[in-house]
C-alpha cells in the first residue's frame, strides 16, 4: 500500500561532499523558513526530515555518493500538502542559495620548502597519500600539477593572452640556427608516429619532447582494424604490430546508471567486442617509432622545452631549451609541426586564444595487483560505465581495460565545456577517483599495487565546417590533440590520428613537395571528418552544468536512450559508429529512434546547450548531409581517377593537385570511409639506429 502512495516530488544534487552540513541546515528549518502555509509538524531524522500535516506526509531523504550530496522529497500520502507546488519551488531555490556550487580554487604551492605531497595534502589529501604508492609518483604528481596550472592559465588568458606569443614574425637578423631540418615536430607522443612516417619518406626530421622520450601520461587502446593501418601504410611490419599489443581481449561492456531514470530511459548492456579491445604497449610503440626516426637520419631532443618560433619567409627557427643543462639552442626548419596537445600555446595563438571549447579531463592509473579474485575477468573491458548521476556539475564516467599480465587500466573522466571560472581540474578529479574507486570496483585502496598514474586533458572543438578551426599558419601545422580534430563523442585522439595517419601524411608530403607551406595551403592538411563534426551535439549534450535546473539523472537518461537504440542495431554498424565511421543514415536513424524512445531528450538537450547552440548545429548537419551525398556520387570512382592523374597535375599545377587530393580524402576519410593511397617504401635492410 505504501508503494502505491509513494510519489517522488523533487530530486536534487547538492554540490557539496559535506552531507552533515546539509543535514544540519534541514534540522534548523521551521515551517516559516521553509515557506509552509499549512499547520505541520517537523521531525528531524538521521536521513533528513519529515513533514507531517493533517492530510499529507512528506519525507526529505539525504544520501552521499560520488563525493557529493543528493536529496529527494517523497510524498507518502494520497493527498498533497496545501500549496505544495509553490512550496517545492521555494524549498529548491532556498536550498540552492544555501549551498551554491563553488569551484575549488587552484592552490599556488611552493616546492622550495616542501615536496609535492606535503604541499598538496591540505587540498587533495587522498591524491597526495596514494601518489606516494605509485612508482615515479612524485614526478607524475608534479607534472599533473604543472599541466593543470598551464591549462588554467591558457583558459584564463582567453582571446587576449598576456603571456609572450610563441610565434614571432621575425625581423632580420634572426637567431643563428644550430641545425637545419625539413620538419621539426614538437611533442613526442602522438608526434612520434608522424615523425617516423615523414622520416621514412626521406625528410630530415627532428623531434622535440619536453620529458624523457618514450614516457606516456596516458595509456592507449584501439581496435585491431584501426591498428592494422600502421601495417597497411608500411610503418610497422606484422611482427612489429604484434609486439606493440599488450593485451587483446574478448568483449567490452557499456552500461549506464539508471536507478533514478524513468522506465523508458533504461537499457541493457551494450556489447562492443571489437571497439578499443586492444591495450597498447605504448612504450614499445614509441620505441619503434624512435628507432625508425633515428635510422632514417632524424634526431630526438628529449627533456627539451619549446619556447618560441621565429617565422621567416623561407623557414621557421625554433628556440628550445634543454631542461637538464638549461642551454638554449636554435633549430631551423621548413615546417614546424605542433603536437603538444592541450599544452600547446601555438594552437591557442593561431586560433585567437580559443583553440579548444571543450575538454575531457581524464585521470586514473594502471593497477597490477590488489583486487580480490573474481572482482574482474581479464577477458573483458568496460569502455563506458556510470555508477551515479551528475556530481558537482559533471557526469563522471569510468573506463576499465585489461592490460599486460593482470594489469587493469582504470580511468575516470567527464565531458566539460570550458570556462574561465571552471576550466576543468585534474587534481580535483584525482581526489574523486581515490574516493570513489572502492565503490566502483570493490577494492581496498591500501592493498592496491600500482604500476603508473595516467592523466591528461583531451581537447575538443565544436567545428561547424572544415574552415571553422585553423590547423596552422604559414610554415606551422597542428596535428593530433593540438588540432582538436578528434572525435567529439569519444575523444580518442590516438585512434583518430592512427585512422587518419595515411591521409595526413600523404597531404603533408604533397605540400612539402610543392613547397606549399602557407597557412592557406596547410589548412588543407587536416583530419577533419564531416561525420564527426555532426556528432558534437552528443558530447555537448552530455556536459552538465553546476546548479542546473535539469534533474541529476538527465545525462544517464540520454546515454541509456541512445545506447538502448544501439543495442538493437546491427553490430557491424554500431562498430563503425563508435569507430568514427558512422554514416549519415545510421546517425540520423539513431537520433530519431532515441527521440521516440525518450521524447524529453530534445527538450533536455535544448535546455542544456541553448537554442543558439542548437541552431549552430543545424548547418553542420546539413553540411554532413551534402558531404554524404557527394561521397555517394563520387567516392567510388573519382579518387582512383585522380591518383592516375597525379603526375601531370603535381608537376604543372601543384596547388590544384593539393586541393584535389584534399577533396578526394574528404569524400572518403572525411565521412568515415578510408581508402589507402599511400604506402611507405621498404626500409633498408641494413638500417642502423643513429645516435641522438
Amino acid at each position: 500500500m505504501l508503494a502505491q502512495l509513494m510519489k517522488q516530488l523533487l530530486y536534487l544534487e547538492i554540490p557539496t561532499p559535506d552531507i552533515a552540513a546539509v543535514q544540519l541546515w534541514l534540522h534548523q528549518q521551521t515551517a516559516e523558513t521553509l515557506g509552509l502555509v499549512t499547520p505541520c509538524t517537523l521531525h528531524a531524522t538521521s536521513s533528513g526530515l519529515q513533514i507531517i500535516t493533517e492530510s499529507a506526509h512528506l519525507t526529505v531523504f539525504l544520501w552521499q555518493h560520488l563525493n557529493t550530496t543528493y536529496l529527494k522529497v517523497m510524498q507518502w500520502s494520497d493527498q498533497p500538502i496545501l500549496g505544495q507546488k509553490t512550496w517545492l519551488h521555494t524549498f529548491e531555490s532556498t536550498l540552492k542559495t544555501a549551498f551554491p556550487y563553488r569551484p575549488q580554487p587552484f592552490p599556488e604551492i611552493d616546492l622550495t620548502s616542501s615536496d609535492i605531497f606535503a604541499a598538496l595534502a591540505p587540498f587533495y589529501p587522498l591524491t597526495a597519500q596514494y601518489f606516494q604508492k605509485i612508482p615515479n609518483g612524485e614526478a607524475d604528481l608534479q607534472r599533473a600539477y604543472w599541466w593543470e596550472k598551464r591549462w588554467r592559465n591558457t583558459v584564463k588568458q582567453g582571446p587576449q593572452p598576456t603571456a609572450p606569443n610563441p610565434i614571432v614574425d621575425a625581423a632580420p637578423p634572426t637567431p643563428e640556427a644550430d641545425s637545419a631540418w625539413d620538419i621539426v615536430i614538437v611533442g613526442g607522443a602522438l608526434g612520434a608516429l608522424t615523425a617516423a612516417m615523414m622520416a621514412r619518406l626521406g625528410y630530415k626530421v627532428a623531434l622535440v619532447e619536453r620529458i624523457k622520450f618514450g614516457r606516456m601520461n596516458r595509456e592507449w587502446n584501439i581496435s585491431r582494424t584501426e591498428l592494422q593501418t600502421l601495417v597497411d601504410v608500411g610503418l610497422l611490419t606484422p611482427d612489429e604490430l604484434e609486439s606493440v599489443i599488450a593485451k587483446e581481449y574478448q568483449d567490452n561492456f557499456n552500461l549506464f546508471f539508471s536507478g533514478n531514470n524513468p522506465p523508458a530511459a533504461r537499457s541493457s548492456v551494450l556489447y562492443t567486442p571489437t571497439v578499443l579491445n586492444i591495450a597498447m604497449d605504448c612504450d614499445r610503440l614509441l620505441q619503434l617509432c624512435g628507432e625508425k626516426l633515428l635510422a632514417a637520419g632524424g634526431q630526438i631532443f628529449e627533456c627539451t622545452e619549446f619556447e618560441q618560433a621565429f617565422l621567416e619567409p623561407e623557414a621557421v627557427t625554433l628556440q628550445v631549451r634543454d631542461l637538464q643543462t638549461d642551454q638554449t639552442s636554435y633549430l631551423q626548419s621548413r615546417l614546424l609541426i605542433d603536437a603538444m596537445g592541450t599544452a600547446s600555446q601555438i594552437a591557442q595563438q593561431i586560433n585567437g586564444g580559443q583553440a579548444f571549447d571543450s575538454v575531457c579531463p581524464t585521470i586514473g592509473g594502471v593497477v597490477k595487483n590488489g583486487f580480490a579474485p573474481g572482482v574482474w575477468d581479464q577477458n573483458y573491458g568496460e569502455p563506458l560505465f556510470t555508477n551515479g548521476d551528475t556530481s558537482r556539475g559533471r557526469q563522471l564516467i569510468w573506463e576499465m581495460f585489461p592490460g599486460e599480465n593482470n594489469d587493469l587500466t582504470i580511468y575516470l573522466f567527464y565531458y566539460h565545456q570550458i570556462s574561465a571560472e571552471n576550466p576543468g581540474s585534474l587534481l580535483e578529479l584525482f581526489e574523486d577517483f581515490f574516493t570513489n574507486l572502492p565503490d566502483y570496483r570493490r577494492c581496498d585502496l591500501d592493498q592496491l599495487e600500482w604500476r603508473k598514474a595516467a592523466f591528461g586533458y583531451i581537447p575538443g572543438r565544436f567545428s561547424r565546417n572544415a574552415q571553422d578551426r585553423l590547423p596552422g599558419c604559414d610554415r606551422i601545422l597542428s596535428i593530433g590533440d593540438a588540432a582538436s580534430l578528434n572525435s567529439p563523442l569519444i575523444f580518442t585522439g590516438f585512434g583518430s590520428l592512427v585512422r587518419n595517419l595515411p591521409r595526413v601524411t600523404h597531404l603533408l608530403q604533397t605540400a612539402l613537395q610543392g613547397n606549399l607551406l602557407s597557412g592557406q595551403d596547410l589548412g588543407l592538411v587536416n583530419a577533419y571528418q564531416d561525420n564527426l563534426a555532426a556528432t558534437w551535439i552528443f558530447s555537448r549534450g552530455m556536459m552538465a552544468k553546476p546548479q542546473s535546473t535539469l534533474p541529476p539523472y538527465w545525462i544517464n537518461a540520454i546515454l541509456n536512450a541512445i545506447f538502448g537504440v544501439l543495442s538493437t542495431e546491427p553490430p557491424d554498424q554500431v562498430d563503425d559508429f563508435i569507430k568514427d565511421r558512422g554514416g549519415w543514415l545510421f546517425m540520423t536513424r539513431t537520433i530519431l529512434k532515441a527521440g521516440v524512445r525518450m521524447p524529453k531528450i530534445p527538450w533536455w538537450v535544448m535546455r542544456a546547450i541553448g537554442i543558439q547552440e542548437l541552431l549552430r548545429w543545424v548547418p553542420t548537419y546539413l553540411t554532413f548531409t551534402w558531404a554524404a551525398l557527394m561521397s555517394f556520387l563520387f567516392s567510388g570512382w573519382l579518387p582512383e581517377l585522380l591518383q592516375r592523374w597525379q603526375q601531370p597535375l603535381a608537376q604543372h599545377w601543384p596547388r590544384l593537385w593539393l586541393q584535389l587530393l584534399s577533396w578526394s580524402y574528404r569524400l572518403t576519410y572525411g565521412i568515415g570511409k578510408p581508402k589507402l593511397f599511400l604506402r611507405l617504401p621498404p626500409a633498408p635492410e641494413n638500417a642502423t639506429v643513429a645516435e641522438s
